[in-house]
């Protein structure tokens, strides 16, 4: 399997050497069809600035990677993302933001008027969904960034309106979205369940500190059973009583236990101090598992609605490539598959359960956009989510140094957004990151977007598009 593995690698250098080599900038090559242009719609994996305005220019960002011409540093820094690098492989202009602006907190410099470019054909948006207007990073979820996520249909909607209604036939058409619609459910979800779990764990940990208080207070007295019912009654009165909080009950609780034969000790806080104090971390602590299960019920319960969902999505996607791309003149469009997201070092960083759902919800789409798509001849599929998986447990072949960390410093002194949209040269983190797979904990470093650039390629050339 490894040599296999070795031997497809070869193969596809060997295509692609044909089509503009290895050189991080692909050269020029004869090509079976002359594209006159292209044209992108989807998300931040293709976006080519379409925040680069206000605090994200002056931060010298822009791009969802490592931004910047840094191939001083390392040849493959190049800070293009790879529907650029596919431009300049088949000798098209490269690729402007359709739009730029930032709809976001005007005091930190994220309130940018909305433009549109003529002549640009780069829609795609960080942030974007397929057909719903808020995505990541929207204003409507409370974001100080702003992110205009105007959704693929849109994009879509917003091109043919200024080509006059049709494609002529000699563009390529790159789509490719969908992650945006898994990440804001997943964020959803994550957010719903913690609700549900910090209400479940106050509500358990409330319930079990007088029960846990009431046997430590009531050990030391002459009959301690006698000593804890005394305790219980006058613990459920304090709390029945308008205004109670755990003070008031504690207060009740030790007074009672305090008058019990044997048991005046009991009223010194040397005494009475600790037992509170274990009583506390025990309800505490019952209270953690309470929630926690509380929390995974949840989403154990609501996790199948977002594979529905994203089942959905990759259908409204292939139905937009079939009647407002396909349907109106586009013959050549390329539509690429969600990538592994359970492999980044977001989806890492999460649990199994979590990884499972997000792997579900990936193969919906994926495969509600193979159904929806597979017989048009004029659309190509290219498996990203292969590749990338295989990137992700197999990197050698790929030349890739590290596939679970992310190459830009993401802390607040280094990076005030925690994002590859600001990263650069100046805050990457320590030695040589060059050909790490990711710049943030889920979008590509330039090395891995030439990889994507290249895979793109190998498929266009199978197809006999290029």
């Amino acid at each position: 399997m490894r040599q296999t593995k070795f031997a497809l690698a070869a193969m596809t250098l060997a295509v692609l050497a044909g089509c503009g080599g290895t050189d991080p900038a692909p050269g020029n090559q004869t090509i079976k069809n002359k594209f006159a242009s292209q044209v992108s719609f989807g998300d931040s994996l293709s976006d080519v600035g379409s925040y680069n305005v206000g605090t994200v220019a002056a931060l010298k960002g822009g791009k969802f990677t490592i931004n910047g011409d840094n191939t001083s540093i390392n040849a493959t820094l190049t800070g293009r993302n790879w529907t650029e690098l596919l431009a300049a492989q088949i000798g098209v202009a490269a690729p402007c933001a359709a739009v730029t602006g930032l709809d976001g907190d005007a005091t930190k410099g994220f309130s940018v008027p909305q433009v549109a470019h003529a002549g640009c054909y780069g829609y795609a948006q960080g942030g974007s969904r397929v057909t719903n207007p808020v995505g990541p990073n929207n204003k409507l979820t409370g974001s100080a960034l702003g992110a205009l996520t105007i959704p693929v249909a849109t994009q879509i909607a917003n091109h043919l309106k200024a080509v006059g209604g049709k494609f002529k036939g000699d563009e390529l058409v790159l789509v490719m979205a969908g992650g945006n619609d898994a990440l804001f459910q997943l964020g959803a979800l994550s957010s719903a369940a913690t609700a549900a779990g910090t209400k479940a764990g106050a509500e358990a940990g409330a319930k079990a500190y007088v029960p846990a208080l009431i046997p430590l207070l009531a050990a030391g007295a002459t009959n301690p059973a006698t000593a804890a019912q005394a305790i219980g009654a006058a613990a459920a009165a304090a709390a029945a009583a308008p205004g109670a909080t755990q003070t008031t009950i504690t207060q009740a609780a030790v007074g009672a236990a305090a008058v019990q034969p044997g048991n005046s000790a009991v009223a010194s806080p040397a005494v009475y101090g600790p037992m509170v104090a274990k009583a506390t971390a025990d309800a505490t602590a019952a209270g953690n598992a309470a929630g926690a299960k509380a929390g995974a019920d949840y989403a154990a319960a609501n996790g199948p609605a977002l594979v529905t969902a994203m089942a959905t999505a990759g259908t409204e996607l292939a139905n937009l490539v079939k009647t407002q791309l396909v349907a109106n003149g586009a013959a050549f469009v390329t539509v690429n598959n969600l990538p592994d997201i359970a492999t980044t070092p977001s989806g890492r960083g999460q649990p199994a359960s979590t990884q499972a759902l997000i792997n579900a919800m990936v193969s919906a789409f994926n495969s509600a956009l193979t159904s929806g798509l597979g017989a048009e001849t004029k659309v190509l599929i290219v498996d990203v989510f292969a590749v990338s998986h295989d990137q992700a447990t197999n990197p050698g072949p790929y030349d890739l140094s590290n596939v679970t960390e992310t190459a830009c410093d993401l802390t607040p002194a280094k990076n005030p957004l925690g994002s590859s949209l600001v990263c650069n040269g100046s805050n990457l983190k320590s030695g040589d990151v060059s050909h790490y797979s990711f710049a943030d904990d889920v979008h590509p470093s330039p090395f891995n977007n030439l990889l994507l650039a290249r895979y793109v390629s190998k498929a266009l050339v199978t197809k006999g598009w290029l």
